[in-house]
């Protein structure tokens, strides 16, 4: 055994012991009960971050302590790897999407090998390949068929110059993101999948679910945000020469009485009706098309609108109603109307005061005395209450008047109470190139005719290179020409790809049926799934999940699986943190690496920088995600070469609960790297003198004549037994401090021993040594797997158990109390036993903690309480 600790050794001949043996290989075993531990699968940027290794390591944790707790466990790796990224970087560096995806994947296959997860290469996908995307279109065609996707014309924010679709989140201040034209809305066919469908589903099965944080239970529900409500008819004033209706959704039916305005979205068809003669309205109409959809910000934006000079009548009393549009109603959202009772909702309130729109109190709720609404707005406003000032319908409780009102509308013909979700159907086409190509083929004379199944994969060309001009399919002849499946004449395929949460909602279905040619799933998913153990951030706590389970649940009911939820049990990661340092100038940040400042810091937290070329000031903009940008992320790969992976591993589980945020420290990386240092020269310095002790059991009355030994091994079993409930719960920082305490124990022991031990202590320190071993394996396997051998222990530590607390090296003649002095804790008593009230009190009084705190001054009083504490009162 080698002297010094010295990683990137330790942990080659580790990596390679591992890969010879295929130690990661998971296969079916009826014989044992079965573990299913995934981290949700990395997009290819380049390089891991701190974010992946801290999500990687935390499963590989998980996934080494159940393997040692008896289970047959799979954890599998594959690549997130068709998206929109990878056009942008071919854009930039002039190389197809494809290539720069493959030596991204090659490159981070190699750094997450380096990290010593136990994963099973061999069940390795991407979902760029033909042989997994080729399900997406085949699954795409099923649903097709059962009339769960369909094609129908959707809104898109349309860049002009890219020629292409953006996200929501790719519309800024109303310009494309990366040119900066201004955007447009189109409409242009696209095709969805009816995820409404199973919305009761989705909602009720989320009690099925202990295993989740409540926090993302909560986000799901509210994503999904079932309301119960009435849909309400305004029949269009008979002025505006069409014989319809304004339909809307509302859940507060008791304050009908109170709309004194409708509001309708730039797209509705009355306001496509209003602007045929109005200039200045088409121009405000055109503006609000190019604002964001995106709720956060249709929250928070200023509230703007105007009159189309139509009406609408009111359904009970045949009022007009004035019909504006208004920026804060989105098309996308139940009927793309509202009926606006400013007496009652803020959002309306606020509008109606700055257009000078009237408003009529109908509720007088519980909280409030008030007869007329009047600014500031008050939240008694919206509560519920008695209906007032409401014809018939005054004097009533809110279900009261929900109730009368709507069985009013239904006599009438215009309304009925109705389920509304918040949920709209998921649109998956994407005008993009680098993604899953829709298996859909357009003919003059047959329409959109399906691919045939023997025809699938339709292949994605890998040589194109985006320019910006638009999806480079529609410019592939060779893509594009094909033959109609139904009458043999030239036809042409469909450019749009799919988006890429088709990918990854069922991936984990297929990482089970691994190598699987014929079919899409197999037996395997009845072995290994639901998945026991998902992890991965907070950020896919909706959309990713939420699709996961719509997608399981619809292969359920074609009949590929008999599983309802793919998740047993979720735990979401808390961010990886740094500090930032970042200088304006002229609106424009400058942020600076830790290296190119002279950091100052205060007894108070306070933190001062300035920058060493110019010696001027830097703000310090505190602890805030790891980013390039910012300029405060750290190189695993560096971290890796100068520490070892073992070092990276320990800091990112100890440092932290696995939920809460991390923050980075490099003296807690140094300090984890001398921890590991110090565990190997322990084990060093009694290597020769363990080998050959062999195990044995520890007979009660001979360790009377070694009380040393019955210390050792009572701190030992005792951290041991807090270290397995905790590894349990998935408090790995406190199984790493476990390691550090079990360390500590080791050394205090070994050097009251002195260079000839008894061999009962001897064997002490070697059970001591194979518990540490094993405590320490599952965080940091390397050296784990390295001592196991050098120490003489049987096997391989990748096959040996967790080990159990012995009960009996807990039993002691002695308890510890604590010691508390007017009632404030002061310290800890150890009392034998056996000791009466007397004893004890004979015992505190002469306790150092007692001549320190008490002045002193007699007791007046003290409390024992067996077992527990005593409390000197002076």
């Amino acid at each position: 055994m080698q002297q010094s600790y010295h990683p990137q050794k330790i942990e080659r001949d580790a990596q390679a012991h591992w890969q010879k043996t295929q130690a990661a290989r998971a296969l079916e075993d009826a014989g044992k009960p079965k573990y299913y531990c995934l981290s949700m699968f990395p997009y290819p940027s380049g390089k891991l971050h701190m974010g992946h290794v801290r999500n990687y390591t935390i499963g590989d944790v998980i996934s080494r302590f159940h393997r040692m707790r008896g289970y047959n466990v799979m954890q599998p790796m594959g690549w997130d790897a068709f998206g929109l990224p990878a056009e942008n970087a071919a854009m930039a560096n002039g190389v197809p999407p494809a290539k720069w995806t493959y030596d991204n994947i090659a490159y981070m296959k190699k750094q997450l090998q380096s990290l010593g997860f136990a994963i099973d290469w061999e069940r390795e996908l991407a979902t760029c390949k033909p042989d997994y995307y080729r399900w997406n279109q085949w699954f795409f065609l099923k649903l097709l068929e059962k009339g769960i996707v369909y094609k129908k014309t959707g809104t898109v924010n349309w860049d002009p110059i890219d020629q292409t679709v953006l996200a929501n989140e790719q519309v800024i201040d109303g310009r494309g993101w990366r040119t900066g034209a201004l955007v447009e809305k189109r409409e242009i066919p696209m095709y969805y999948m009816r995820i409404t469908d199973y919305a009761d589903e989705l909602l009720e099965a989320l009690d099925t679910l202990p295993g989740w944080p409540e926090r993302v239970r909560t986000m799901q529900a509210n994503w999904i945000g079932k309301s119960e409500g009435v849909e309400i008819s305004f029949p269009y004033d008979p002025a505006i020469g069409v014989d319809d209706a304004l339909k809307v959704f509302t859940t507060r039916a008791d304050t009908l009485m109170g709309a004194t305005y409708c509001a309708v979205a730039a797209e509705h068809p009355l306001a496509t009706l209003a602007v045929k003669n109005n200039p200045e309205l088409a121009a405000f109409v055109d503006e609000c098309k190019r604002g964001s959809v995106m709720e956060a910000d249709i929250a928070t934006q200023e509230k703007k609108g105007m009159p189309t000079g139509l009406h609408v009548l009111h359904p009970l009393t045949g009022d007009k109603l004035p019909v504006w549009v208004a920026n804060y109603v989105l098309m996308t959202y139940g009927e793309g109307a509202v009926m606006a009772v400013p007496a009652h909702d803020e959002r309306d309130f606020e509008f109606a005061n700055k257009y000078g729109l009237s408003y009529k109190t109908v509720i007088k709720s519980k909280s409030s005395t008030y007869e007329k609404v009047a600014a500031p707005w008050q939240a008694a406003y919206a509560e519920y209450g008695l209906t007032v000032d409401s014809d018939d319908f005054s004097g009533l409780e809110f279900q009261q008047a929900v109730d009368a009102i709507a069985i009013a509308l239904e006599k009438k013909g215009l309304g009925k109470k109705r389920v509304q979700y918040r949920l709209r159907d998921w649109g998956i086409s994407r005008q993009r190139y680098w993604g899953t190509p829709i298996p859909i083929i357009h003919c003059a004379s047959c329409g959109d005719v399906p691919v045939p199944e023997d025809q699938l994969p339709v292949v994605l060309p890998e040589d194109c290179v985006p320019d910006g001009s638009g999806n480079p399919l529609n410019k592939r002849a060779d893509f594009l020409a094909c033959a109609c499946p139904k009458c043999g004449k030239a036809a042409r395929r469909e450019t749009d790809t799919m988006d890429t949460f088709v990918d990854s909602s069922w991936y984990f279905l297929r990482f089970a049926c691994a190598g699987k040619i014929q079919a899409m799933v197999d037996e395997r998913v009845k072995y290994w799934l639901p998945v026991d153990q998902y992890i991965g951030g907070i950020e896919h706590a909706i959309l990713h999940l939420l699709y996961s389970r719509f997608w399981t649940k619809a292969m359920r009911d074609c009949g590929l699986l008999k599983l309802d939820e793919p998740f047993a049990n979720l735990l979401t990661q808390g961010m990886v943190l740094n500090e930032a340092f970042v200088r304006v100038t002229d609106s424009k940040k400058r942020y600076y690496w830790t290296h190119e400042l002279d950091i100052q810091r205060d007894e108070h937290g306070g933190v001062t920088a300035k920058a060493r070329d110019d010696g001027q000031a830097v703000n310090y903009e505190g602890w805030t995600t790891m980013s390039k940008s910012k300029n405060n992320g750290v190189d695993p790969q560096q971290l890796i070469e100068e520490f070892g992976a073992d070092t990276a591993r320990f800091f990112m589980m100890f440092t932290s609960p696995p939920e809460q945020t991390l923050q980075w420290s490099n003296e807690g990386v140094e300090g984890s790297f001398r921890f590991l240092k110090r565990v190997w020269s322990l084990a060093w310095q009694w290597h020769d003198k363990l080998q050959g002790l062999g195990d044995s059991a520890f007979d009660v009355a001979t360790l009377k004549n070694e009380p040393a030994v019955v210390v050792l091994r009572r701190e030992v079993h005792g951290v041991l037994k807090q270290a397995s409930f905790d590894i349990e719960r998935k408090q790995f920082n406190t199984v790493a401090s476990a390691g550090m305490k079990l360390l500590n124990a080791l050394q205090d022991a070994s050097a009251k021993a002195g260079e000839t031990p008894s061999t009962l202590m001897l064997q002490a320190l070697r059970e001591g040594l194979s518990i540490l071993t094993r405590v320490l394996y599952p965080v940091t396997p390397h050296i784990a797997h390295a001592l196991w051998g050098e120490l003489g222990f049987d096997g391989d530590i990748i096959d040996a158990p967790w080990p159990p607390h012995d009960p009996n090296a807990l039993e002691t003649d002695e308890v510890e109390l604590v010691l508390q002095v007017n009632g404030k804790l002061r310290g800890h008593l150890i009392v034998p036993k056996a000791a009466d009230k007397a004893q004890i009190e004979a015992l505190a009084l002469a306790s150092e903690v007692m001549q320190k705190h008490s002045g002193g001054q007699p007791p007046k009083k003290i409390i024992v309480v067996p077992g527990r504490l005593v409390n000197i009162v002076v």
